[in-house]
């Protein structure tokens, strides 16, 4: 895993892409739910319960945190490489993801902040790039194996 502040957010061709149009995390949950499935049919191989359930949780993780903290999603993006998902999501800030502790500063619990080191936990590689008319695109590369 790894952070690239690039200008060229390197999608490439999308199996599903939803420029300039809100996406919420159920419609980003239903389009990774379709290409996985469509990949595993088209392919022959399975993908197991948990590995899909990775991916749909990282897409809702991503859209919700760019939702919630990056002014809304400008584009989203779901790939299929080979045994992984790539899911990318740009939004409108250029504040980078943060992890918050879970305890605040008079060790009170904290409610939220556990989205991004899920992320980080369950995709083998992450990056973030600039984007050429500002905000940035975060992109998760998700094993389906």
């Amino acid at each position: 895993m790894y952070e690239d502040r690039r200008t060229d957010p390197g999608l490439g061709a999308s199996a599903v892409s939803r420029p300039g149009r809100p996406c919420a995390p159920a419609e980003a949950r239903r389009a990774v739910e379709r290409a996985v499935t469509e990949r595993c049919r088209a392919t022959g191989t399975p993908c197991g319960a948990n590995a899909l359930g990775d991916a749909l949780l990282v897409a809702t993780e991503l859209t919700t945190n760019a939702i919630l903290h990056g002014g809304g999603i400008t584009d989203f993006r779901v790939d299929i490489e080979g045994p992984a998902v790539r899911v990318s999501v740009c939004d409108r800030s250029d504040a980078l993801p943060v992890s918050a502790p879970p305890v605040d500063g008079q060790g009170r619990q904290r409610v939220g902040g556990r989205g991004w080191p899920i992320v980080c936990l369950l995709a083998r590689d992450i990056r973030v790039a600039d984007l050429p008319s500002g905000g940035k695109c975060i992109t998760a590369v998700v094993p389906l194996s």
